[in-house]
Formats: C-alpha cells, structure tokens, sequence
C-alpha cells in the first residue's frame, strides 16, 4: 500500500472516531500532496510524499518556536499534536550519535577531510540520508566532522 492510501485510509478512520485534531492535520497532509502533483503533473511517489510530510513538520517547528516566543502556550501544544501526527508518516530518524558516524563513513568514503570538502559531503550525505535526519542536522553533522 502506498504511503498516499495509508494516509487517506488514516483520514477516514480518524473521521469516523471524531479526532478533529487528527482529521484536520491528514486532510492539510492530503492538500499538499495534491497541490505537489498538480505542480508537477504528476502522482508523487512515496519517497516525494515524505518530503512534503517533512517540509509540513519543518514548518509546524518554525511555528513552535514563533508561538514560544510570543507566550502563546496553546498554539504550542496544537502545532506538537500536529507535528506528532505527521512524524508518524516518516521513516524512523537517526540519533545525533549514529548521524555522525554516518557521516564519518560517507566522508571517508568519498575522501572529504576539510572545509574545502563541504560541497561535495553534503551533496553524498543528502543522496544516502535523505529522510533519515533534517537537513539541519545533516548541516551541523558534516561541519562538526569536517571540523568548519
């Protein structure tokens, strides 16, 4: 079953229970998966959904952060359900610990050993962990073990 199907089958499963919360999260999901395809004209593959999922999450963390900011406590807790519902639908990500010694074995593999190097770490690290970790945490891995 495709990641789009489980998440239509999610949607009407959460319909039926009454979880507003959930529903309203998986039907925003849904739109952004259609808006996706109609850009490209075409049906998003499974691994084309899950970077939309993550673009969603990344967005409800910027959100958090503003609603911290600005007291706003029940805003908060909205956008962390929301984001809970949506990690759900990703594949599970690596720990800080075993993100850095994946980088540490793509950098040796690709012979990066300083700054200079950064470019073409990333573009390596990108292509193998691609969903596994935020970008963000990507960034900061490879600086930490290229030592920039």
């Amino acid at each position: 079953m495709s990641l789009r199907n489980a998440i239509t089958r999610d949607m009407t499963a959460s319909m039926k229970a009454g979880d507003k919360i959930k529903l309203s999260t998986l039907r925003l999901l849904l739109s952004s998966v259609k808006y996706k395809e109609v850009d490209l004209k075409r049906e998003l593959n499974d691994t084309e959904v899950q970077q939309v999922i993550s673009t969603l999450v990344r967005q409800r963390h910027d959100s958090i952060e503003q609603f911290r900011k600005g007291n706003r406590a029940d805003l908060v807790e909205k956008e962390e359900k929301e984001a809970e519902i949506l990690k759900a639908y990703l594949p599970a990500q690596l720990s800080a610990e075993e993100l850095r010694a994946e980088v540490r074995k793509i950098a040796a593999e690709v012979g990066a050993s300083g700054a200079q190097d950064m470019g073409k770490l990333m573009k390596a690290v990108m292509g193998e962990l691609r969903g596994k970790a935020d970008g963000k945490a990507i960034n900061d891995a490879v600086k930490e073990v290229l030592g920039a």
